[in-house]
Order: structure tokens, then sequence, then C-alpha cells
């Protein structure tokens, strides 16, 4: 079963809504990218603590550089999530779009 395209709409105006957004995840890689804000923001906890930690080597600067070109394809990932959930819970609650927040 697939979605018309009013649904569709529906769902990418969601994701354009609570997804994230690539100029505040530049932002908040510029500005408190030490403390991997960044990271947090797109939903990646668990790299953004172990990016912290390599800070003590000197490898988390490094990383630090290379989120630079990441970051666009994580905010891809973080919407493409938000994207599925929106869609499966529109097929199973009988193509009903959903007015809940999504879970981060």
């Amino acid at each position: 079963m697939s979605l018309d395209a009013h649904e569709r709409l529906i769902i990418e105006t969601r994701v354009g809504n609570d997804g994230p957004n690539v100029t505040l995840a530049y932002l908040l890689w510029f500005f408190l990218g030490l403390f991997s804000a960044h990271r947090f923001y797109l939903g990646r906890p668990l790299s953004a603590i172990l990016q912290i930690l390599s800070y003590l080597v000197l490898v988390g600067f490094i990383w630090l550089l290379v989120d630079l070109f990441l970051i666009p394809g994580m905010v891809r990932a973080k919407q493409e999530k938000i994207r599925r959930e929106l869609t499966i819970d529109a097929i199973s609650a009988g193509r009903t779009i959903p007015n809940r927040q999504i879970a981060e």
C-alpha cells in the first residue's frame, strides 16, 4: 500500500518542520563543536561522546574537521528516519498522518 500525493506532501511538511536543519547543525558545529553539540542535535549521542573523549588524544580535532563535510549527510539521514516513521505510522493507522511529535 502506498501513500497518495497529499499524504506524501503532509509527510514532507512534517519532515521540514520536525527534522533537523543544516544551517543550525553548522552553527552548532562552529560555535559548540568542542562539545559535539551538532552530533547531539542530529541524534548521534554515542558518537558525540566518543568524539569528546577522543579530544584527549588529539584525534577528536581531526574528527571535528571531518564533520564539516559529514553534516549534510547526517541531516539527510535524520530526515529520512523521520520520513520512514511517518510513512509507517500513516500506513498502519489507516492512512491518517499522525499529529504526534517525532521521538528523537
